[in-house]
């Protein structure tokens, strides 16, 4: 039950008079009622509605009495956290106010009732059944909000450890490294720019408008500012790999490579992912398949096109499947996915390996586009060919070549 609505009031009495004035005396107190007229009839209530603040019970009553009614309300877990207030006209005797309490009373009021005195008791009640909502509201949104700032917190720390490593690797060899500035000009001109954009605009309104911005509109431009400056730092670590794997191309070392194993590795590496959108990562490829290739380079290759066959992929859709073929002098590589597939337009533009910015994934995934582009000019480096096979709705074929290892 949400704070803003009203305390909700069962009443139990076998006399709809008593039933009467109970709700007469506590009237205009911001409570809803519901009554029932012996304990039988309010375990039938109970049944189907346990959302109730406060029980005022009667004692007395034929076939089932207050005290086992109680007992039997307290037996399920779901209704223990119910006070009961019983109402008596009896006086309070040792016995009788024992057994009531034994039965799971909180207190007593005596009949006929002062209505100021009920009023102030089921008062008492409602502010404390507020309270404990509250506390209760706030308790789970603390451990929420725990919960993602320990996962938010591993996963920065994991993600700060990995750039930290690669920026020391990449920091005398930065000094010699050609940009491609071009390329570079137009992704941060077009790609950064526009995000920048946003977040000044957010940041502004919240500094001219501090001092009478509303919690809504906090929450609306601060959820602005995280979604686009998560955009911006995906894209400038793309730069940053961008400049790792340019670097490397210089490195270029093909060597004899176990291509079910090598794939094996890969999907080892992306399997986080692919559970993530609970996608199936199938390697189909013989043993004993050699290839002659730059491990670093074919890597890179298989994730970057694995992890774009995983973007276009619903979630629980089909696996995307790996399988290899034997030709005269090279060994065709085929990385099938059953995802959203392209329409010829889009087929046109991707084959441009252009690195311009890619589509949006089935779970909002963003890319700068220069995956592609890497796996197009390794592969060229190899001297072999790309061809891909796309049909909207129905998935994507995307088919590589790499030589065959030759015994000398």
């Amino acid at each position: 039950m949400s704070l803003d609505q009203n305390i909700k009031i069962l009443i139990v009495d076998d006399s709809p008079n008593n039933l009467m004035s109970i709700e007469v005396a506590l009237e205009g107190g911001g409570y809803g009622f519901s009554r029932a007229l012996s304990g039988r009839e309010a375990l039938r209530v109970l049944l189907h509605d346990q959302d109730f603040s406060l029980i005022l019970l009667d004692v007395k009553m034929p076939i089932m009495d207050g005290y086992e009614t109680a007992e039997l309300i307290y037996e399920r877990d779901s209704l223990k956290d119910i006070p009961i207030i019983f109402i008596t006209a009896h006086d309070y005797e040792e016995a009788a106010m024992f057994k009531g309490y034994r039965a799971g009373a909180v207190d007593f009021i005596r009949k006929p009732f002062n209505p100021e005195m009920l009023r102030t008791k089921v008062a008492v009640f409602a502010e404390i059944f507020r309270k404990n909502q509250l506390l209760k509201r706030q308790e789970e949104r603390l451990k929420a909000s725990n919960e993602k700032l320990v996962i938010l917190n591993a996963e920065l720390e994991n993600r700060v450890n990995e750039r930290t490593a690669e920026l020391l690797d990449l920091n005398t060899e930065l000094r010699a490294l050609n940009l491609s500035k071009d390329r570079f000009l137009s992704v941060i001109s077009h790609d950064l720019r526009n995000p920048l954009s946003s977040i000044l605009v957010s940041s502004e309104f919240i500094n001219k408008h501090a001092a009478k911005i509303t919690e809504k509109q906090v929450l609306s431009l601060s959820g602005i500012i995280h979604k686009t400056a998560k955009e911006i730092l995906q894209q400038l670590n793309d730069l940053v790999d961008w400049a790792m794997k340019q670097r490397e191309k210089s490195k270029f070392n093909p060597c004899k490579l176990d291509l079910r194993k090598e794939i094996d590795q890969s999907l080892e590496l992306l399997r986080s992912y692919a559970n993530q959108k609970k996608v199936n990562l199938e390697n189909r490829v013989q043993p004993e398949i050699c290839i002659k290739a730059d491990e670093y380079m074919l890597r890179s290759i298989l994730q970057n096109v694995i992890t774009n066959a995983l973007k276009y992929t619903a979630v629980g859709g089909e696996p995307i499947i790996i399988t290899a073929t034997e030709l005269a002098e090279e060994v065709e590589i085929c990385i099938t996915d059953y995802g959203i597939g392209m329409s010829d337009e889009t087929l046109r533009t991707f084959l441009d390996f252009k690195g311009n910015k890619s589509e949006h994934g089935t779970l909002g995934e963003q890319g700068s586009g220069l995956g592609l582009l890497l796996v197009s000019e390794f592969v060229s480096q190899h001297s072999g060919t790309i061809t891909v096979e796309s049909q909207q709705g129905v998935g994507t074929g995307f088919k590589f070549t790499m030589p065959t290892f030759q015994e000398i």
